[in-house]
């Protein structure tokens, strides 16, 4: 009986026991055993959808979509609307005590293991004969031409 009055008074004291708090906090209040899929906050920045995560969201519709609301709703509503098209829950997370890298988590309320849930990106450089950027990207490539 004591434990238990121990235990109350320490939850009381400090909040609920909370498994792995770093990943939590990273993770956007989930843990990495549960996610599907994730990007980090410099891709939910980009401009336009990450086709793997409207792909993610369509077939686990019984999962849960994590947001960072230290990013602008404009920049988020993209995933949002594909996530009520498909009428998967979201919640946008603001955590003012910890600071993440992660923008956008997919994720279950169970342990699904997946190993690699990070989109990565793909970086097209163009072949020898194709037309180079304009703009200061194109200036910066011929100044800097490599043989």
């Amino acid at each position: 009986m004591s434990n238990n009055v121990d235990d109350y008074i320490q939850q009381g004291m400090y909040g609920h026991k909370e498994t792995k708090r770093t990943e939590r906090k990273r993770f956007l209040g989930t843990i990495r055993e549960r996610i599907v899929i994730a990007l980090t906050q410099e891709q939910v920045w980009e401009h336009g959808i990450y086709k793997q995560v409207e792909e993610a969201i369509k077939g686990n519709r019984s999962a849960h979509l994590y947001l960072n609301g230290n990013i602008h709703y404009e920049v988020l509503s993209k995933y949002t609307k594909i996530a009520s098209q498909n009428d998967v829950l979201y919640t946008i997370v603001t955590n003012l005590e910890s600071d993440t890298d992660i923008g956008l988590v997919l994720a279950y309320d169970y342990a699904i293991d997946k190993e690699e849930i990070y989109v990565k990106r793909e970086i097209q450089i163009p072949k020898k004969g194709e037309r180079r950027k304009k703009g200061l990207s194109g200036i910066l490539a011929k100044l800097f031409k490599m043989s």
